[in-house]
């Protein structure tokens, strides 16, 4: 995770909750009050956003002192001391919804992928992300992820080509959007081409595509359209997988598995900042 990036978007967060000021904070506590909170694990799980913390407090204030007791991808207890955060009382609680609302959602997220990882249990076959992210969480969302086990796949629409049907449908046929990208994309960005029936594998095979989606298709069908596929192709399953039906998928032969639901239906794991 960019801590540069990072430290932008939590300055933004924290401008949307504090305003012009903590109303309540201020007006209870002068700055000169010192104080140290202590962040506790409430229930089991992966942690993932430790830095966030100091991130956060530094941001608003240059005297406030962060002790980690865990890393990032730890596997933490119900009642585990997570860090401690010293400083200025004030500003302790006008920061901690900003960072905990982070540290509990990135935690989430990196508990429900090492949960999928563990599901799955194929080490030949990558559990990754999709761009199914809040707007303004996704640099944290996939870090996360890498968190908890699992990788990430493009960040948005800069940094790879995904054809998806809609691009296909406009361009006349697979052979024709990948022809037209390869004309003018340099070699050092990947196509990858969404497939749903054997003949659209077979067509992305011949059109020289990078990577080959099967969309919603049963892990029968990607065996059954994975024989027309060389090795020089990398394959990803997406699309109706979910964790009670993911372990079905562990021999159907592709290299990558996409979940959206690592990022889009999370549970925040729950932590606690007391003072």
């Amino acid at each position: 995770m960019n801590e540069l990036k990072a430290k932008k978007q939590i300055e933004q967060f924290l401008l949307e909750d504090i305003g012009d000021g903590d109303l309540s904070a201020t007006l209870i506590f002068p700055i000169s009050e010192r104080s140290t909170g202590r962040i506790i694990a409430k229930e089991s799980g992966i942690i993932a956003g430790t830095k966030i913390i100091a991130v956060t407090y530094g941001i608003l204030h240059q005297d406030v002192h962060v002790t980690l007791h865990v890393q990032d991808g730890d596997l933490v207890e119900k009642g585990q001391l997570i860090a401690e955060v010293e400083g200025p009382v004030q500003i302790l609680l006008s920061g901690e919804r900003v960072m905990l609302n982070l540290l509990q959602r990135m935690s989430g997220i990196a508990t429900l992928t090492a949960e999928a990882v563990r599901t799955l249990n194929n080490k030949e076959i990558k559990i990754v992300d999709t761009r199914k992210t809040i707007p303004g969480l996704r640099m944290f969302d996939k870090y996360a992820v890498t968190c908890g086990g699992g990788f990430n796949h493009r960040f948005g629409l800069y940094d790879g080509v995904m054809l998806k049907d809609n691009h296909i449908a406009y361009a006349g046929s697979i052979k024709n959007a990948v022809e037209s990208i390869r004309k003018q994309l340099g070699h050092m960005i990947k196509i990858e081409v969404e497939t749903e029936s054997e003949e659209q594998v077979i067509e992305s095979v011949e059109a020289g595509a990078d990577v080959i989606m099967y969309d919603n298709r049963s892990p029968e069908e990607i065996i059954r359209f994975g024989k027309h596929v060389p090795s020089t192709i990398v394959t990803e399953a997406s699309g109706g997988i979910t964790l009670e039906n993911l372990a079905s998928y562990r021999d159907c032969g592709v290299n990558v598995i996409s979940l959206g639901f690592l990022t889009h239906s999370v549970k925040a794991l729950d932590l606690s900042f007391y003072l």
